[in-house]
């Protein structure tokens, strides 16, 4: 009459039925105002309604009973309960599930009202991982049913080596499970669970991830290539994943192609790639990791540089191996098998090495470092000038007989008169001038004498005009 809505009436009676053990009534009451969820794979647990029943039926100490007269029923069912607790996970699920109508009218109302992450989590709370499990694949529910339901409860209860098997057993070839597995990997990224990310990546034999996962654990929060030379077993990691994922490679290249959608691929060649790169960054780790040992370290910077990073970064590597040991000669080789090895700008990962020389006052290691570039055999011609020049902005701070000294070491007269022309040796600059072609050198030395009436040089000037 008032026209209010029945629906709480008829939870209400439909309990009061359930608390008094009469389900088929319950069932036609909550009938009336229990719905389906629109979508059962929406990421909850259905209404608050359904929840009521369900929390009721599970927390109540007297099991619904088959036969009403049977009184000792619930001690049989108790014993047997706690029997099934030490057998296989399919006869527990059997003897608490199947044979206990208290639990088949959870699952009548989670079926009926409930969404599929309920009816998940409801099997997990009773120990029937296997029927979440399957559940799970029948209705093709999505990843985040998985990792709600199942794979988070997994972890946190100290299972996930159980939930490991049981994938196995379902599909020996994890391929139903792919999607789950990949969207799990994912989640634990993102929560920075990186040990168990490792631990999932080699369940799922996804060898080319587990190495991207062990580089992680080589170069995250080290401050210095001591620490890193602590961590070098996770580069034989590395290493050993890539190795047998080629053999993969190699094993299913004969045969039909094997299907493995979702473990990442990569090209054998990419794979030496970085095979090279580890037994690289092993070389880079041991000579830096003993320079620090013996105090010969000079640069230190926020970041650690690693042969993992961008090129930038590699450039780094290859800068920090010349500068950090008894000499340029010391680190010069493996230096240079970086800058060969990710075809880098050598020219400018040298002048930045000068650049670095020049701040510390080694003027004579500029010049081995130019050495060292000329018989590297893949210079270019005016390369050590090029890295002289690049050094030459901070003449000001070079004394002059180092700096004399640089700019003779260089090829080019061209280059030479460059030199003395930025530091303002005008006299030197038109000394070299005059020594060149007739046509070149009139050019050269009508140059610095404009120069020298700019800066007020009228000794310089006067020469110039002379000879001109």
């Amino acid at each position: 009459k008032s026209g209010l809505d029945p629906g709480g009436a008829w939870h209400a009676w439909g309990m009061a039925c359930l608390k008094a053990g009469n389900l088929s009534s319950a069932r036609e009451k909550f009938n009336r105002c229990l719905k389906p969820p629109m979508d059962l794979n929406q990421l909850n647990h259905g209404s608050r309604l359904v929840q009521d029943v369900i929390q009721y039926l599970e927390s109540t100490v007297k099991p619904i009973l088959i036969a009403d007269d049977d009184y000792f029923a619930t001690l049989r069912e108790l014993e047997a309960t706690l029997r099934t607790r030490s057998l296989s996970l399919e006869m527990m699920c059997e003897g608490k599930i199947q044979h206990n109508s208290y639990y088949q009218e959870c699952l009548f109302y989670l079926h009926s009202y409930g969404t599929n992450l309920a009816i998940i989590s409801f099997y997990m709370r009773h120990d029937c991982m296997r029927e979440a499990l399957l559940h799970l694949l029948n209705k093709e529910s999505p990843a985040e049913v998985f990792i709600e339901g199942i794979f988070i409860p997994s972890y946190e209860s100290g299972k996930l080596h159980m939930l490991e098997n049981l994938l196995e057993t379902i599909d020996p070839g994890l391929e139903s499970w792919g999607v789950y597995l990949i969207a799990a990997c994912k989640y634990l990224q993102r929560k920075n669970y990186y040990h168990i990310l490792y631990e999932l990546q080699q369940f799922m034999k996804d060898h080319v991830r587990a190495a991207m996962t062990c580089i992680r654990f080589f170069t995250h929060g080290a401050k210095s290539y001591t620490e890193l030379g602590g961590k070098q077993t996770w580069l034989l990691k590395i290493k050993d994943h890539l190795k047998v994922y080629l053999q993969e490679v190699s094993r299913s290249s004969g045969r039909k192609k094997m299907a493995f959608t979702f473990r990442k691929k990569m090209s054998a060649t990419d794979v030496s790639r970085h095979i090279n790169t580890v037994d690289l960054q092993m070389e880079v780790t041991k000579f830096l990791h003993r320079c620090e040992s013996s105090g010969t370290c000079q640069m230190s910077g926020s970041s650690l540089p690693t042969l993992f990073g961008n090129n930038n970064m590699k450039m780094d590597v290859a800068c920090k191996v010349m500068l950090e040991g008894k000499n340029i000669e010391e680190g010069f080789g493996i230096a240079f098998r970086v800058l060969q090895d990710f075809q880098l700008e050598a020219t400018e990962v040298y002048s930045k090495v000068a650049k670095q020389l020049v701040k510390q006052q080694k003027y004579s290691e500029i010049r081995q470092l130019l050495k060292c570039v000329n018989e590297s055999g893949v210079a270019a011609k005016n390369d050590g000038d090029n890295i002289i020049l690049n050094c030459l902005n901070e003449f000001k701070n070079i004394p002059a007989e180092d700096l004399d000294n640089l700019i003779q070491d260089m090829d080019s007269d061209e280059n030479k008169i460059q030199a003395y022309v930025m530091c303002n040796k005008l006299r030197s600059a038109y000394l070299v001038s005059v020594r060149q072609e007739k046509t070149r050198a009139v050019q050269l030395v009508q140059h610095v004498r404009q120069l020298a009436e700019n800066s007020g040089d009228d000794v310089v000037k006067a020469i110039c005009a002379q000879w001109l």
